[in-house]
C-alpha cells in the first residue's frame, strides 16, 4: 500500500456489519479530515448527538431513518447529507446499513 493514498475497491464489501450492534472502521485520519466506515445491524440506532465539525454522510447500503435537526427523512443507498457543525443528528437502521462518514476537522478559513 502506498503512503500517499488509500484505495478501496468496494466499501460495501469492506464494511463489517455485526449481527447485533454497530461497528466502525477508521479509514483515514489526519489533522484536516477523518473518514469512518460504519456497519449497522438492522434495528440499531445512533442516538441524536452533535459534532463540532462539518460532516458528510454517504449511505452505501441499506435503509435507515435519518434525523437532521428537527427533520426526519428516509435514507437509502445513494443518500448524501451534509451537516453543519453542531447540527443534532441521529440514524436508525431499518435494514443492514453501510454508511461512510467524512468529518472536516479543520476547514480552511474564509
Amino acid at each position: 500500500m502506498a503512503d500517499n493514498y488509500i484505495y478501496s475497491k468496494d466499501l460495501r464489501e469492506q464494511a463489517k456489519v455485526p449481527a447485533d450492534g454497530i461497528l466502525s472502521q477508521t479509514l483515514q485520519n489526519d489533522e484536516r479530515t477523518k473518514v469512518v466506515l460504519f456497519g449497522f445491524a438492522p434495528g440499531q440506532e445512533l442516538s441524536a448527538h452533535t459534532a463540532p465539525f462539518p460532516a458528510i454522510l454517504t449511505f452505501l447500503k441499506g435503509e435507515a431513518t435519518l434525523r437532521l435537526g428537527a427533520d426526519e427523512m428516509e435514507a437509502a443507498e445513494g443518500t448524501f447529507a451534509y451537516m453543519t457543525p453542531l447540527l443534532e443528528h441521529g440514524i436508525k437502521a431499518r435494514t443492514e446499513v453501510v454508511l461512510l462518514l467524512t468529518m472536516i476537522k479543520n476547514p480552511p478559513s474564509k
